[in-house]
């Protein structure tokens, strides 16, 4: 790095030049520095002997009660207080996915909590409205990182109450992601009176600490969240929580921020936990894909918020809504938007209430009925266009999901296709049609839970199709948690809605599932401190992760249509914390292996060495990536026999007895060697291997399958993904 910065000061022709164009020099956990550049200087700089790579900023998307209870994780209360292992105690989360936090939320006091512990290295950065005395035993450090951001779109702003230029949230994502990992206890909480309960965190004893590094906008600078990596790496932290990243197409791993990041935090022990994605239900769209970290999917829970639709002939229809103000009791005519479409606008555009395409005098004082269409897919954006219009009130007819999109601040009902068309009838049968709505409200148990959310990001991975993707699945739909109310009171622009700014909001994302994983990986940290990360994921995974709702029907994925569920859609399934944390096997991995794994991907020795700052001897062998100790197995390309391996290492009773069971995939033969595993006090790992044979001739889609082990207590079990592949042509259909 030296060499390098030696050229910045030739190329800025002085030092004190060179030193304002450095944002960040990156000294903990990796070499390197973050600086300003033009074209040609980064080329200069490259050709600097030792530099190994010149990566531009790329800048990352953020992706955004009864939850905890649906998983039945309750913290144990021993003789008054949170037991230890139980609730987190004794683990520090570093949350990257964040705007800041607002500290003064209840779920951020510190009754009970214990002083942090001497290893803490971090610090409380002060700014704009925050200061030391906003940190406590409960948030014990927050930092705040704008140079890349700034860097990249010039300089922010607090002026206009947009932003704090300081670990403040002014957005309410950092916040609502914190204290669902880690959030004390709250009594009462709800959402302008819905999903009204005890709001909490998984790991409520854990700490926390912040570093934001996205900013109002929604973005987050990879110079900024590198350096919040850097940090968090030397500060001590037990798991990093983000909830951000970049769509496809995918850097490489030795070009990737978060990839590179997130090595150096595993390397050192540290659980890396991220969102998946927020593109489905598309194939190939799931993100952060490196095998070293956790990749969380999104899925339902059993709660939903009916709202009744009544018609003039007296019988309803039911959809979904978080509209509890005023304006509902009474009837208002209905029409259809592609019936009043604005002069020169298409019926199709209007159908879907997108903005400026309905006539205003027609839409004044109704409830308009918009289909979602194949441009305009959002009930917010019809229902602000509409509020425009100052109409009544939107019945929005969309593809059947549990996520509630209407907004909360005007009166808005979301329906499926089939309900909107049972309205379009009454109307045509009408002479004048008129409805009224019912306040929404709050039910549990009615709803078939859990189910892979429409929005939730698809694998196979893109980038490397033999590391299954997602890792697992977590509730991220409809999630109460705390919020800012500094970003609560910009929402209130609708003269239906007249309320103060709130503490709780209900929201729905990957952003939302993977602190739930967090919170989960903080319990099994306090419970065994010494696993490693991939220890932690392959418990998470291979503990019979649910396949199936509460009912026992195989889990559902919303998309176009509905299908049972596969490991592209939940990794391992959706997870049973419980379960975790007794696994009987894991599947463990060593650093070194994933530097391997990288030679295998065929990255450049120089790139990887400089990346990961290990020098193992591998091979550049194709095999290693099939072979890599993954809790599951992916053959994207099976073309006659293969065979590959696992170790499993043993962490329940001494003397266990394990017998595998194959639940092949379809037009696979699958065998495994040995099929017996004896464990004993002095045999504590063992390796197997599995052979994979096709039966068919042609060339087929994805199948899947799973492996078991099983000792009369432990169900051991990975999913197991084929795909066959003849004269190598690929098949590109999943």
């Amino acid at each position: 790095m030296e060499n390098s910065k030696t050229a910045m000061i030739s190329i800025e022709h002085s030092k004190e030049s060179a030193k304002e164009s450095i944002l960040y020099s990156y000294k903990h956990g990796f070499s390197g520095f973050a600086a300003v550049l033009s074209q040609s200087q980064a080329k200069l700089i490259a050709d600097v002997p030792g530099v190994v790579n010149v990566v531009p900023n790329r800048i990352l998307n953020l992706h955004t009660t009864r939850s905890w209870d649906f998983l039945q994780v309750k913290p144990q209360i021993v003789d008054g207080i949170l037991s230890e292992g139980h609730s987190g105690l004794g683990t520090i989360i570093g949350v990257m996915d964040t705007e800041g936090i607002w500290p003064e939320s209840e779920s951020f006091r510190d009754d009970g909590m214990g002083k942090f512990p001497s290893r803490w290295k971090g610090i409380c950065q002060e700014g704009n409205r925050f200061n030391r005395s906003h940190c406590n035993r409960k948030i014990i450090g927050a930092r705040w990182y704008i140079k890349g951001y700034e860097a990249e779109f010039g300089k922010l702003s607090p002026s206009d109450g947009v932003e704090f230029l300081s670990p403040r949230d002014a957005v309410g994502h950092g916040t609502h992601t914190s204290s669902t990992a880690s959030g004390a206890e709250v009594k009462n909480a709800n959402f302008r009176g819905l999903a009204q309960g005890i709001a909490r965190g998984g790991a409520p004893s854990s700490w926390l600490a912040i570093y934001k590094v996205c900013w109002a906008t929604g973005d987050c600078s990879s110079a900024d969240l590198l350096a919040a990596i850097d940090d968090a790496i030397f500060d001590g932290v037990d798991i990093i929580s983000a909830s951000l990243g970049s769509p496809p197409p995918l850097s490489t791993y030795v070009d990737d921020a978060l990839a590179i990041g997130s090595f150096h935090a595993v390397a050192r022990g540290i659980s890396v936990v991220c969102s998946a994605g927020n593109t489905g239900p598309y194939p190939q769209t799931v993100i952060n894909t490196a095998p070293w970290v956790m990749t969380v999917a999104a899925s339902t829970i059993d709660r939903d918020f009916p709202a009744v639709i009544t018609l003039g002939n007296n019988q309803t229809v039911v959809g979904q809504s978080f509209y509890t103000g005023r304006g509902l009791n009474k009837f208002h005519p209905i029409v259809y938007g592609a019936d009043i479409a604005a002069t020169n606008i298409d019926g199709t555009s209007a159908g879907s209430c997108d903005l400026e395409t309905l006539n205003a005098t027609l839409a004044r004082g109704k409830v308009i009925l918009c289909f979602q269409s194949r441009w305009q897919r959002s009930a917010a954006i019809a229902s602000k266009s509409v509020l425009e219009l100052k109409g009544a009130g939107v019945i929005f007819a969309q593809f059947p999901t549990k996520d509630v999109s209407c907004p909360w601040s005007f009166p808005c009902v979301q329906v499926d296709f089939e309900a909107g068309t049972s309205l379009l009838t009454y109307m045509a049968a009408s002479r004048k049609p008129v409805v009224k709505f019912s306040f929404s409200k709050t039910v549990i148990g009615q709803q078939l839970a859990p189910e892979i959310a429409y929005f939730s990001s698809r694998g196979p991975s893109s980038l490397s199709p033999s590391v299954l993707k997602p890792d697992i699945a977590a509730p991220g739909v409809d999630i109460l948690a705390s919020w800012s109310p500094a970003a609560s009171s910009k929402l209130l622009n609708s003269p239906q809605t007249k309320a103060s700014p709130f503490n709780f909001k209900l929201d729905s994302g990957t952003s939302m599932a993977c602190p739930h994983i967090s919170g989960i990986v903080a319990l099994l940290k306090g419970i065994h401190p010494k696993w490693s990360p991939a220890a932690i994921k392959s418990a998470l995974v291979t503990t019979e992760a649910s396949m199936k709702d509460e009912y026992g029907q195989n889990t559902v994925a919303e998309g176009a249509p509905h299908k049972q569920a596969d490991p592209f859609d939940y990794g391992g399934g959706n997870v049973d914390p419980n379960k975790a944390l007794d696994p009987g096997l894991i599947y463990d991995i060593k650093p070194s292996d994933y530097v391997c794994f990288l030679y295998a991907m065929g990255y450049n020795s120089t790139a990887i060495r400089l990346m990961t700052r290990v020098h193992t001897p591998c091979h550049k062998s194709v095999k290693f990536l099939r072979n890599l100790n993954l809790p599951s197995i992916t053959l994207p390309e099976l073309k006659q026999r293969m065979t590959v391996s696992r170790t499993v290492t043993n962490v329940g009773p001494v003397n266990s007895i394990y017998v595998a069971r194959i639940q092949a995939p379809a037009g696979i033969d699958v065998s495994v060697e040995p099929w017996i595993l004896t464990f004993n006090s002095t045999t504590k790992k063992l390796k197997f291997k599995v052979t994979f044979c096709s039966q068919l001739k042609v060339q087929g889609r994805y199948s899947f399958g799973n492996l078991y082990w099983e000792d009369g207590i432990h169900v051991v079990r990975i999913p197991v993904v084929v795909r066959i592949v003849i004269n190598n042509h690929l098949y590109s259909e999943t």
